[in-house]
């Protein structure tokens, strides 16, 4: 359970250093490093995850495979969009039967 959560902060993290990094670029003297950096920890604990073929690397088709699961998996609406809800909704958990 608190590796599902970790997936998904990171994968948060990510989607947040994309927007920073357009946003960086549009900017006067933008410092993309800055942006990156600040996720690196959570970008190396995904990577492995990532690495289908345990080459210690991972393509662009792996990492392009990986997101494109977890935006799925996240897109709890299936309508092509994540919305702050659908992200920070926590993972549903099955119900406890109740036995005598």
């Amino acid at each position: 359970m608190l590796k599902r959560w970790v997936i998904l902060l990171v994968v948060i993290a990510l989607f947040a250093m994309a927007g920073s990094l357009a946003a960086a670029q549009k900017a006067a003297s933008p410092k993309p490093q800055d942006n990156v950096a600040k996720g690196e920890a959570e970008v190396k604990q995904l990577l492995p995850l990532m690495d289908q073929d345990n080459q210690g690397k991972v393509s662009r088709e792996e990492f392009m495979k990986f997101m494109a699961a977890e935006f799925d998996r996240l897109d709890k609406k299936n309508d092509g969009k994540l919305d702050v809800k659908e992200l920070t909704q926590p993972p549903v958990q099955p119900m406890k039967s109740f036995h005598k």
